[in-house]
């Protein structure tokens, strides 16, 4: 951790002249988001479901780790998928492990093999249509090798209805690569999130900076069937809802933890 902080000191005084906001380690506990035992405190949405319909068990607990599974469906169907946590943040540091598991659901879209992700500074989603797909977020994309000798990074990012700053530049691709190493096969893979409200963000992979970026907002397109009133092109994301992905592939999430760092962010402005 002593290295992610001068890590931060140095990026800080390129991107914002001070070091004045970076919070101080140690300062906050971390707070368990999953209890291992069922999904109390979280929310579902899944495509074209309304809040709270958990389609055919798509998330669940077993032996203590949240399934993303599809073991009721037929056809996927475009049952895109996520699962909220009941409380929204801004500054803060995210950590979970993930893993990937068995095959690509029939009917799923081919790009969703072996992918999954968290999503972050995501619309609430009481605030979606039942038919809308994607929440308007941000997203820390999850990859699994292919066992097929080409590399293929984890920790991406990806923007679904909206835009960021990357290398002093508005960024309006949906998806850009980490530098990470590529994973292959079912083992556990820790990932890392620090959000500092809507300045910096960084993607930590088994505990290596893969990728740093600022200033998200609303922008682009990806979503679809949202309420207009929803997507006010430009608007800075300061905060949002943190959600794990269903998309068609199943994936494993377990021991998922979140330091809140906007007590100690204020203190250090």
């Amino acid at each position: 951790m002593k290295n992610r902080l001068l890590l931060f000191l140095s990026v800080c005084h390129l991107f914002y002249g001070s070091c004045s906001s970076i919070p101080k380690e140690g300062t906050n506990q971390w707070k368990p988001l999953f209890n291992g035992k069922n999904l109390n405190g979280w929310m579902v949405k899944i495509y074209p479901y309304s809040v709270g319909d958990n389609f055919a068990e798509t998330f669940r607990v077993r032996d203590g780790v949240i399934q993303v599974n599809y073991e009721g469906y037929d056809d996927f169907g475009d049952r895109f998928g996520h699962l909220y946590y009941k409380t929204p943040y801004s500054y803060y540091h995210l950590k979970l492990e993930y893993r990937f598991v068995g095959d690509l659901h029939p009917g799923a879209p081919s790009y969703t093999l072996r992918n999954s992700g968290v999503m972050f500074h995501s619309q609430d989603p009481r605030s979606m249509r039942k038919d809308q797909d994607w929440p308007i977020s941000i997203e820390m994309q999850f990859l699994g090798g292919l066992g097929d000798g080409n590399k293929r990074t984890t920790g991406n990012m990806c923007s679904p209805g909206t835009h960021i700053v990357y290398q002093g530049k508005l960024l309006e691709t949906h998806c850009i690569n980490s530098s990470s190493k590529t994973y292959h096969g079912d083992q556990w893979v820790k990932a890392e999130l620090i959000v500092l409200g809507d300045s910096l963000i960084t993607h930590i992979i088994e505990g290596d900076t893969v990728l740093q970026y600022s200033k998200p907002q609303i922008g682009g397109e990806v979503v679809h069937n949202h309420f207009p009133s929803e997507k006010k092109e430009g608007k800075i994301l300061k905060e949002g809802f943190i959600a794990l992905q269903s998309e068609g592939q199943p994936v494993e999430f377990r021991n998922i933890y979140l330091k809140d760092l906007s007590t100690v962010y204020k203190e250090n402005k």
